[in-house]
Parts: C-alpha cells; structure tokens; sequence
C-alpha cells in the first residue's frame, strides 16, 4: 500500500509538472504573440508557481493597465536575482498609478543594486515631475489666492463704485437743489428789483404829479398874487376897472368897452 500510495503521488506531481509546463509553454508562446491576456491565464493555472513565474504573471498585468494585481505579483518575489528587475518594474507601476513618492522610492533602491541607466532616466525624470507639479500646486494656490483676492477686490471696488455712484448722485441733488436755490434767489431778486423798479416808478410818478400840483398851486397863487398887484396899482390910482368877460366871436361887447 505504502509502495502503491508513493507512486501515485509521484504519478500526480509528474502530471502536475506537465501540466505546469504545458501552461508555461502556451504562456511563452502567448507573450511572443504579445498576448498579455492568454498568457496570465496560462501562468495563473501554474500550481508551483515560482517566482519567475510571479514575475511574469505580474509583467501581464502590468501590460494589461491592471497595475494594482500587478503589485501583488512582484509583492511576492523574494529572489535575489530578481530584486533589480522587481524593483524597477514596481517603480515603473506606482508611477503609472501616479504615486511618484513610491516610485522615487522604488527606482532608489533599485539603483543600489544596479546603476542601470535606464532606472536612473526614470528617477530623474519622477524628480524632474514631482518638481514641476510641486510649483504647479503653489502656482494654483497663488493663483487661488489671487482669484480670490481679486474676487475681494472687485467686491471693494464694486462697493466702492456703487458708493462713488450714490455720492455723485447726492452731488448731483445737492448741486440741483443749490441751483434750485439759487435760481429762486434770482428769481426773487428779480421780482424784488422789478417791484423796486415799479415803486421807483410810482414815487417818481407820485413825485411828478406832486411837482405839478405844487406847479399848479404856485401858477394859481402867482396868478391871484398878480391880481392883487394889479388890482392894489389900480386902486392906487382911483381907476375902477372891471374884468368885462369876453364874447364869442362875432359877438359884440356889452357897452361897447374893451377889456383892459
């Protein structure tokens, strides 16, 4: 039984290394077709998978954009002779997942081992981006802040132009309103002088009119003083002489006397 048993194990490991190595083969012929596909399913059905074949299994992956799974892979390889490739592989993964600290970091222990040129392009290249995107993340924040700056800015200089706008409009009232104020004043001037004018006008008038009373008067009072004289000189010389009122024309004087 013993004898029987030990056989049919070593029956079974021999068909599983066929096995093995039939998907190994299809694999290898996969990847020569750039099969990236067909070749992960043939490694993943490897049942002692070494870590070549994990490598490989991770290299798949990586071709197919699967970059996380394919972490897992070179996660697990502890070969010696693949720490180099391993290294730079998984440096070349976190890179296409965006994770440059990781990359840097990967690509810097690779070169420990190996001061392959290639992995030295790719981390001077990852320092090179890792600066340009820090100054491109202060650029922002500058520019943000500036943004919002400007935002307060133009906010004060809306206040500030709906205020200039309020005060010129109360100028504008208040210069109305003095002109308002002003053109009553003329206004009231105006009249006033005009209603001087015309009082001016009546007390010359009132004046005048005075003149030619006291004008009158002083003409009657000659007149009567004239008389008198004229009359007293008469008198003086005993001569009695009547003022014999005038007819019309045509009209003869009554007792055919002239007047004097």
């Amino acid at each position: 039984m013993k004898i029987i048993f030990i056989s049919f194990v070593f029956t079974n490991l021999l068909l599983a290394n066929l096995f093995d190595d039939i998907n190994i083969f299809k694999a290898s012929s996969a990847l020569g077709d750039k099969d990236y596909k067909s070749a992960f399913e043939s490694y993943d059905k490897v049942q002692n998978k070494s870590d070549e074949i994990n490598y490989n299994i991770a290299n798949t992956l990586y071709k197919q954009k699967k970059y996380e799974e394919a972490i897992l892979h070179y996660d697990k390889i502890s070969s010696k002779d693949l720490q180099y490739k391993k290294l730079h592989n998984l440096g070349n993964t976190y890179a296409q997942l965006d994770k440059i600290d990781y990359a840097i970091k990967k690509y810097e222990e690779a070169l420990k081992i190996n001061k392959n040129k290639d992995t030295q392009f790719n981390l001077d290249l990852l320092i090179k981006k890792k600066q340009e995107d820090e100054k491109k993340k202060e650029q922002d924040k500058k520019d943000k802040k500036d943004k919002k700056d400007e935002g307060k800015d133009n906010k004060d200089k809306n206040k500030s132009d709906q205020d200039s706008k309020q005060k010129k409009k109360k100028e504008e009232s208040d210069k109305n309103e003095d002109e308002k104020e002003v053109k009553e004043k003329k206004d009231n001037n105006s009249n006033n002088q005009d209603k001087a004018k015309d009082s001016k006008k009546e007390e010359i008038k009132k004046q005048e009119d005075n003149n030619t009373k006291e004008e009158n008067v002083k003409n009657t009072d000659l007149s009567h003083l004239e008389e008198k004289r004229w009359t007293k000189m008469l008198n003086n010389r005993e001569l009695n002489t009547l003022m014999i009122p005038l007819k019309t024309k045509g009209e003869k004087n009554e007792q055919n006397i002239n007047p004097w």
